[in-house]
């Protein structure tokens, strides 16, 4: 029987290929969001904050401009961490996989039941996540200190980097949610007007 008229659909590897290729530009744009390393390391833009709220001031930007860099680097602690335990590694590569389709590597906003879900409840659901599967898995003290370490490392870098070169809009401060200047007097944040 012959079919005339109908359009043959794709052999499986060009969907293969295809879907590489989509991967690999979704990589190369979810990476786009990160910020530059020597950005984040320039030891010209290290100075002690001078009383705790400019501390707090600078944690609130830079977390808000880093925070792709912050995964990565918390990201990279806990990995670190589980060399030694098999069963973690793979329960946390898992979880990576997740981390990359649900949250770094999305051009779309995340719909579920019709609903748009923001990307702060998808970063807190799946690092919830991360850290519950990998509890279950008995690497609790690795894990713990890692997260520890982690953390100690964002908030540190996070208040000791000024914030005077550090513009950002609305979209690209996710945890921002108003004017504020730092106190060199750089825009470090511009607050949605009504």
């Amino acid at each position: 029987m012959t079919t005339y008229g109908t359009i043959p659909a794709s052999s499986p590897a060009q969907a293969n290929l295809e879907y590489i290729s989509r991967a690999k530009e979704r990589i190369r744009a979810g990476l786009g969001t990160r910020r530059p390393w020597k950005l984040m390391f320039d030891f010209h833009s290290f100075r002690l904050p001078s009383n705790f709220a400019d501390a707090v001031s600078r944690i609130k930007a830079n977390v808000g401009y880093f925070r792709m860099n912050y995964a990565i680097v918390v990201l990279l602690i806990l990995f670190l961490s589980l060399l030694w335990h098999p069963v973690s590694l793979i329960v946390f590569i898992v979880m990576m996989a997740a981390w990359l389709f649900l949250y770094f590597l999305r051009d779309e906003p995340l719909m579920v039941f019709g609903r748009v879900i923001d990307d702060r409840v998808v970063m807190i659901v799946l690092a919830v996540l991360t850290v519950v599967f990998l509890l279950l898995t008995k690497a609790t003290l690795n894990i713990l200190v890692a997260l520890l370490i982690g953390a100690v490392l964002v908030v540190v870098h996070a208040a000791v980097r000024k914030t005077d070169d550090l513009f950002l809009d609305d979209e690209a401060s996710g945890l921002m949610t108003g004017t504020s200047t730092s106190s060199g007097g750089g825009v470090v944040g511009s607050g949605s007007s009504p």
